[in-house]
């Protein structure tokens, strides 16, 4: 078996994309929580951003194909949602590429009162504060859809959780 440290393999995983949101990889969106290295193999701790994820298989999968194409085998992945992922997981890298993406980035941490309708959202795009929600869920249970007042486009925010 081919010796890789946990700070190899994490560079090796940084490489993968979010399936939702392909601006950011796997790590930066905190769903990426630990390798474990033992005389078994490799084992790959994730996290989904919400459970139900459809997304996680094909994680799985990425995961799988990325560490064999570099040699880095055996590898098992365990899915874990306990404790549940939030987006104080989330790194800054990834929310300031969700903005340059126009995602409207979680506002705070997961635990303050972010309730919709109550939060000023800025746009992504011309940065107005002057938005409103138009549904609770977006293009996928993680986002909600808004629209700027200012320059009249809709965009996603990613509820803070």
């Amino acid at each position: 078996m081919s010796v890789y440290s946990k700070e190899d393999v994490l560079r090796i995983l940084s490489v993968i994309p979010d399936p939702e949101i392909p601006v950011v990889n796997i790590s930066e969106m905190g769903m990426l929580r630990d390798v474990l290295i033992s005389d078994q193999g490799y084992e790959i701790i994730i996290t989904p951003t919400y459970s139900g994820c459809p997304a996680m298989g094909l994680i799985e999968h990425d995961i799988r194909m990325t560490l064999e194409a570099s040699g880095v085998f055996p590898v098992t992945v365990k899915l874990v949602q306990d404790p549940a992922w939030t987006t104080d997981w989330m790194s800054d890298e990834a929310k300031d590429k969700l903005t340059k993406y126009g995602i409207a980035p979680p506002l705070h941490s997961s635990c303050s009162n972010d309730v919709f309708g109550q939060n000023v959202i800025a746009c992504p795009r011309c940065k107005s504060t002057s938005t409103i929600l138009l549904s609770r869920f977006g293009s996928t249970a993680c986002k909600s859809l808004y629209k700027c007042n200012n320059c009249k486009e809709p965009f996603e925010y990613f509820k803070c959780h």
